[in-house]
């Protein structure tokens, strides 16, 4: 690596999109319209949240904070991704490099945990709606939230600590359109047995206990609904779910097979880096917004206020 004693490699060259101009014109021009449309749902949510005095309620908390995540981790890749296929020399510095890979541990990380506390949201408004205030009161959520970005940051700075110390003379190759910590092992010239281990340790740790609160939370939140007697209930019950389950199946999906997939810059890796870093930040406000009847009103007093502005 740069920061290695006897390191000669100062940038790593990122060759995981085409190369043929006009196909690169068409993929900046895609890459272009889905960044501004994710900048623009990500912040239209946080704006209606921030100011819509019936969108206070603890879902709609973690909803802002999944919306300043999926901007943050949005905005980690797509930049660099469009600056590069304007350029004939697709590289990134090493140092730039480890960054991307941090801040993605960190933005991705805190997101995984941020999706399992909205299923623990919804297992306590669904399974105990008389204690829900008690149980997802303000400072119990602020204290989640802070506990989820310490945990993320953690995880990233224990992967990132042990990158440092890799290094890279031969083979400045990455294969993938950005830098995610599975393809810098196979460029070090040093051991990376100690670097796979902490990142299989923060797999199994990290990414399977978020999931396994996850699935816990919803084996109790179908009990719970499947004993509701009327047909109209369940459904309307099951329905304040269904954003949610949608958002951690796009997220959750491609990235667990992503990291368990051999690093190999196959045609299917990529696209499921796609999928859980560029992808999921544009679906997820729409996810929520559109089956969100509380959402959408909230967008048209927004719209309305908008106007009369105008006037």
């Amino acid at each position: 690596m740069a920061l290695g004693n006897h390191s000669t490699i100062t940038e790593l060259l990122l060759l995981g999109l085409p190369e043929d101009p006009d196909i690169q014109a068409l993929l900046f021009l895609f890459f272009l319209v889905i960044y501004l449309l994710t900048l623009m749902g990500n912040l239209t949510m946080l704006l209606l949240i921030t100011t819509d005095s019936h969108l206070q309620s603890p879902m709609y908390f973690f909803l802002s904070h999944l919306s300043f995540l999926d901007l943050c981790y949005s905005s980690v890749t797509v930049p660099k991704i469009l600056e590069n296929l304007l350029s004939q020399r697709k590289s990134i510095s090493v140092e730039g490099c480890l960054a991307q890979v941090f801040f993605l541990l960190v933005t991705g990380g805190t997101e995984g945990l941020l999706l399992s506390l909205m299923a623990y949201d919804r297992y306590a408004a669904i399974c105990h709606p008389l204690k829900y205030g008690q149980i997802m009161s303000k400072q119990m959520c602020r204290g989640l939230m802070w506990a989820s970005w310490g945990l993320g940051c953690l995880d990233a700075l224990a992967n990132l600590l042990l990158a440092l110390n890799l290094d890279f003379c031969k083979l400045q190759t990455i294969h993938h359109y950005s830098c995610e910590l599975p393809s810098l092992f196979s460029l070090s010239c040093s051991d990376t047995s100690a670097n796979v281990a902490m990142l299989l340790c923060s797999f199994i740790l990290h990414a399977m206990g978020t999931y396994l609160l996850v699935f816990f939370s919803y084996d109790h939140i179908v009990s719970t609904i499947l004993s509701i007697s009327s047909t109209s209930g369940r459904s309307k019950t099951f329905s304040t779910c269904s954003s949610h389950l949608t958002a951690v199946s796009l997220f959750y999906g491609s990235a667990f097979l992503r990291y368990l997939m051999p690093t190999s810059g196959s045609s299917l890796e990529l696209i499921l880096s796609i999928q859980y870093s560029v992808i999921t930040p544009l679906l997820n406000p729409l996810i929520y917004s559109l089956k969100n009847k509380e959402v959408k009103a909230a967008l048209k007093r927004l719209m309305l206020r908008y106007l009369q502005c105008l006037r």
